[in-house]
């Protein structure tokens, strides 16, 4: 039977249950009675609609308050307990693979070092990373005892620009990882013990971070955003009404320097050659610095700050430490102002692990050099500043993909591969929490 509209009454149920579904998640807990307006539906659609959830257990009494002269009304909460993820971080340095609840809540942890020396090839071996994927899903599920049925699906991040095939699904062009044409999807559902329906989704990593922010970090009431992956590379995902979720950007390979350093994805004067955590610490060595021996990225990373800003120790800074740490702000501040001059945004977020632990001290010096090579006017409006999740965001940001085609679906469990949400549907959901 169809609507009006075109719309069948199975589309209108499913549209209504994603109403109040999203309601009761973002602004709950919430009556019958006022989620009505909030959705715009008749009581009688909200009567069923929550009879429905109530009866799947995606929705649970939460309390009651008091009404003016009648019987206090009985308060209504999405059921944390209802459905689960996995969200994934396909990082530099580890894999980080998280069991959350659809409360968001960490139930279960687990990360996988990747080699920190040897050639890269070897370090994201695909047959490495896919092992790594299947032991941890299977340690998290069962360190929290949630039957693999349970899942709403995995989401995962990953360096590189992913895209889909009828025959493959997600496939992933990771260029600095040695990744070409990588078929992630079909290789996980071959390898991980999960049954047929449980979806994978596979995005950048620089996307997840971002959506993360843009939820429920620092881009939280934002109409546009930039937000920054600083790891070993950099990359960036911008967030505008006209791109609507958000779109991944190969920042990181914008070029600063002609004929410059060669980069690992194999150009030459790459931004990232010389503003990513990797080849800042090589250039520190190549000026006569001193990194730890068989360090990690991240130790090293820490030890150079240390040098350069020896806080309360007494210690005069090191002048070869600084001094590349003062080259690389002005880089990454001309990265930041050729974003502001393209896309005007109203906030550029800085995360990822090296983002964090560079902190506010190397911001305000990236910032003031983003002011000085951006157009007046843009940077004027333009707050720059770090992400508020920490270095778990890109795990949180995958796992909000299921979560999104859960309620994009009324709450419907898939049994089939899933379709994206409409883009339209993703911006309204963005503009509920922003406002």
């Amino acid at each position: 039977m169809h609507a009006r509209s075109g719309r069948t009454v199975r589309d209108l149920r499913r549209e209504n249950r994603t109403a109040v579904l999203r309601r009761l998640y973002f602004d709950g807990p919430m009556s019958r009675l006022t989620l009505g307006p909030a959705t715009g539906l008749s009581s009688g659609s909200v009567s069923n609609v929550v009879a429905e959830l109530v009866a799947e257990g995606l929705v649970e009494e939460a309390g009651s308050v008091d009404s003016a002269g009648g019987r206090p009304r009985t308060l209504l909460r999405v059921s944390s307990g209802s459905g689960f993820m996995i969200g994934v971080d396909v990082g530099e340095t580890r894999i980080r693979i998280e069991l959350f609840d659809l409360a968001l809540t960490e139930l279960a942890r687990t990360e996988r070092p990747l080699a920190s020396s040897g050639p890269r090839t070897a370090r994201y071996d695909v047959d490495l990373v896919v092992a790594h994927l299947r032991e941890g899903i299977a340690e998290v599920l069962r360190a929290a005892e949630v039957p693999a049925e349970r899942l709403l699906g995995v989401g995962i991040g990953v360096p590189g620009i992913v895209a889909r095939t009828p025959e493959d699904g997600a496939v992933v062009h990771g260029q600095t990882v040695d990744w070409d044409a990588v078929p992630l999807e079909r290789l996980l559902r071959e390898s991980v013990e999960l049954p047929a329906s449980v979806p994978y989704w596979i995005d950048n990593g620089a996307k997840t971070l971002g959506q993360a922010e843009m939820w429920f970090g620092a881009g939280r009431g934002a109409r546009s955003a930039v937000v920054v992956l600083f790891g070993s590379g950099v990359g960036a995902c911008v967030v505008t009404d006209a791109m609507g979720p958000g779109r991944a950007l190969e920042w990181g390979h914008l070029t600063v320097r002609v004929r410059g350093r060669r980069c690992r994805c194999g150009a030459l004067g790459c931004l990232e050659a010389y503003a990513g955590a990797e080849a800042l610490l090589e250039r520190w060595r190549e000026a006569g610095g001193r990194p730890p021996e068989g360090a990690d990225e991240e130790t090293a990373l820490t030890a150079m700050l240390a040098a350069a800003y020896p806080a309360g120790t007494g210690t005069a800074p090191d002048a070869t430490a600084l001094a590349v740490l003062e080259e690389t702000a002005e880089y990454l501040g001309a990265g930041f102002a050729d974003l502001i001059n393209l896309f005007q945004p109203e906030r550029i977020l800085v995360g990822g692990w090296a983002g964090l632990q560079l902190g506010t001290r190397f911001l305000e010096t990236v910032t003031g050099y983003a002011r000085e090579y951006a157009l007046r006017y843009p940077a004027s409006r333009t707050g720059i500043g770090l992400g508020t999740l920490g270095p778990e965001a890109v795990t949180v940001g995958a796992a909000l993909l299921p979560l999104v085609d859960f309620f994009a679906q009324g709450g419907r469990r898939p049994e089939a591969e899933p379709t994206p949400p409409s883009p339209a549907w993703q911006t309204a959901l963005r503009d509920r929490v922003s406002s």
